[in-house]
């Protein structure tokens, strides 16, 4: 599966072109309206439904806002839900350089997302790169963060010591290498939508439109900022606790990311760890069981 992705993430014959393609989200109803937030000089893209309590909603790659569709409704209920574009997707600012898209810069845009809605805390919800913004938030800022929600992307730490002391895992990073070594003038970014499995033509043609508008350097600048390289070694870095409490969801079907990473979370928490293994889901374990995390989401997150 690896292999078949990272062939596919390079070829350079992509879908048809989107020239002439609106430059708006044509954002359906039920999944609310769209804002933007100024981090800096980047504007950060978000869609936003629903009052009460804030959660926001950080997608991972190849992804953006969208991702999160199955799970805005029922949030939107009793929380005013915000799923943003990181930075290099769709209707966000796009900077140059792999320096504009280190993790510090990362959790800044959300931070910026955060006070341009006022809201003095919110709960952080991330999946896959997502999903380390929203661990390093919640370490970088704990006066900011309610509860801490994850999707298939162990807390740095542990992934560091898989990288470091498993082989299976090291084999299977084998796309984060290309990935850095990848040169983002000889790819297509509309052509990732090849590799996402879709319930509708719809969500097909939406991610179409959302990579087309997307940045192929700064997609792979995250896997250049951020992803730990050869020699794999133990983390360094001495990572804060996190002070709030943590869902996290794994689908145990992910080849990226090994669930052997997960080990040891409970060590780097300093709360209540509530950990939820899916047999059945892969990478996309909000795509894959929807219904599943979205109730353990709502009822988890409610009084």
């Amino acid at each position: 599966m690896i292999r078949l992705i990272v062939a596919l993430l390079l070829t350079t014959c992509g879908l048809p072109g989107l020239a002439g393609e609106e430059k708006g989200d044509d954002v359906p109803t039920e999944l609310g309206t769209e804002g933007f937030a100024e981090s800096g000089d980047v504007k950060i893209h978000y869609v936003t439904k629903g009052e009460g309590p804030v959660v926001i909603m950080i997608h991972g790659f190849p992804d953006c806002w969208y991702s999160w569709r199955y799970q805005m409704p029922a949030l939107s209920e009793k929380f005013k839900v915000v799923a943003i574009d990181q930075r290099g997707y769709n209707l966000s600012g796009q900077p140059t350089g792999v320096e504009n898209y280190g993790v510090d810069k990362l959790v800044g845009d959300v931070a910026a997302v955060l006070k341009h809605l006022g809201a003095e805390k919110a709960t952080i919800v991330g999946h896959d790169w997502g999903g380390l913004v929203s661990w390093m938030f919640a370490m970088q800022h704990p006066e900011l963060t309610e509860k801490l929600i994850i999707c298939n992307l162990p807390h740095p730490r542990g992934l560091a010591h898989e990288l470091a002391t498993n082989p299976q895992q090291q084999k299977n990073s084998q796309y984060a290498r290309t990935f850095q070594a990848a040169d983002p003038a000889k790819m297509k970014p509309q052509t990732f939508v090849n590799f996402l499995k879709f319930k509708s033509p719809d969500e097909r043609k939406r991610y179409i439109g959302a990579f087309g508008r997307s940045s192929a350097e700064g997609m792979l600048n995250y896997y250049k900022a951020n992803y730990p390289r050869e020699p794999y070694t133990e983390a360094t870095q001495d990572f804060p606790q996190v002070k709030c409490p943590v869902l996290i969801f794994h689908g145990l079907k992910d080849t990226a990311l090994l669930s052997g990473a997960l080990n040891g979370t409970w060590n780097w928490v300093d709360n209540q760890v509530t950990l939820v293994t899916l047999p059945n889901a892969g990478h996309w374990v909000h795509w894959d069981e929807a219904d599943t995390v979205t109730k353990t989401m709502v009822k988890w997150l409610s009084p």
